[in-house]
């Protein structure tokens, strides 16, 4: 009688870091550029102006925009700062996260989990690398032309940042850096797993549950919910604008910091105050998403053959 034979346990998958490819970054950086370029930027300042302007309603932002600028006024900020940001913030995102998942995975996180750590992580690194100026720029562009209701001519985007950097040196241009960061890190990571409860959602409801793909239309559903439910932050956000913003008001805090900004924005507008620009914010969500997932492929196909290399980004 011959002794059983015992199956021999299938060797578990080797744990292998991403690699970090050029044209990942080229398409990260060119889709940026190109949805901040078109309806992203306008989407950030209406955001950015209902934020530091709490008295105003969707409508009022509008033409309180329109009469610093006209059309132009819907673009303050863009250049350089918000394509500087477009363009390198991607790869932070991309160089963080993988390690990040990688070592979160070696010491034992799910590949949920290991995802979600990255992605906070490397949220946290575009704030302190890139996002942190850039923010801060921004909002001073959009702000500081309150200047010219009051008859003095604003100064430029570059005179503006030497004239910080004179004055405060590296922290005056990365005023709020860690309301950016808070907001990076919270809103990558809910982002990322609201997304993927989303799609698991749109996967059972079309019975598309053995990996099958998602139609164009069934990723951006997703991709929306997950970017439009992850501002729940929004408190942050106005937060960092407020710290950031130009305007002059006798009974802001002198040294600003997150904690008593969040009470200063708390006792002159509420609860309400916290929650101003989420209309646009999420509107700036659900663009990101089309442009990520409409474009993705097309933009993929020219990066392959500008390159020669292939293209294993998700987008």
């Amino acid at each position: 009688m011959s002794a059983a034979i015992a199956p021999i346990p299938a060797a578990p998958n080797k744990l292998e870091k991403k690699p970090i490819k050029f044209s990942n970054l080229l398409l990260g950086a060119g889709l940026n550029m190109f949805e901040v370029t078109t309806l992203g930027q306008p989407l950030e300042v209406v955001k950015t102006t209902m934020a530091a302007n709490r008295s105003d309603g969707f409508s009022s932002a509008l033409s309180r925009i329109w009469q610093r600028g006209g059309v132009f006024g819907f673009y303050q900020g863009l250049i350089p700062w918000a394509w500087i940001e477009a363009s390198t913030k991607g790869a932070v995102l991309l160089f963080v996260a993988s390690e990040a998942e990688y070592y979160a995975r070696s010491a034992g996180a799910s590949e949920f989990g290991g995802g979600v750590i990255g992605g906070m992580t490397g949220g946290v690194a575009q704030a302190y690398a890139t996002m942190g100026f850039c923010t801060c720029m921004k909002t001073v562009e959009i702000t500081k032309h309150k200047m010219a209701a009051s008859g003095v001519a604003p100064q430029s985007t570059w005179a503006t940042f030497l004239d910080i950097y004179k004055r405060e040196g590296i922290r005056g241009i990365n005023k709020g850096v860690n309301a950016v960061a808070i907001r990076q890190m919270t809103n990558w990571g809910s982002r990322f797993g609201l997304s993927r409860l989303a799609e698991e959602g749109i996967r059972k409801f079309t019975k598309k549950e053995n990996g099958e793909k998602l139609s164009a239309v069934e990723k951006i559903t997703a991709s929306a919910l997950g970017g439009g439910l992850s501002a729940w932050n929004q408190p942050i956000e106005v937060i960092r604008v407020e710290m950031q913003s130009k305007k002059d008001d006798p009974n802001r805090p002198k040294k600003m910091t997150v904690g008593n900004t969040f009470r200063y924005i708390y006792q002159t507008n509420g609860f309400k105050g916290l929650y101003r620009g989420v209309t646009p914010r999420i509107g700036l969500s659900v663009w990101q998403t089309v442009c990520m997932v409409a474009f993705g492929d097309m933009a993929k196909t020219y990066v392959e053959k500008l390159t020669g290399d292939k293209v294993t980004a998700k987008h």
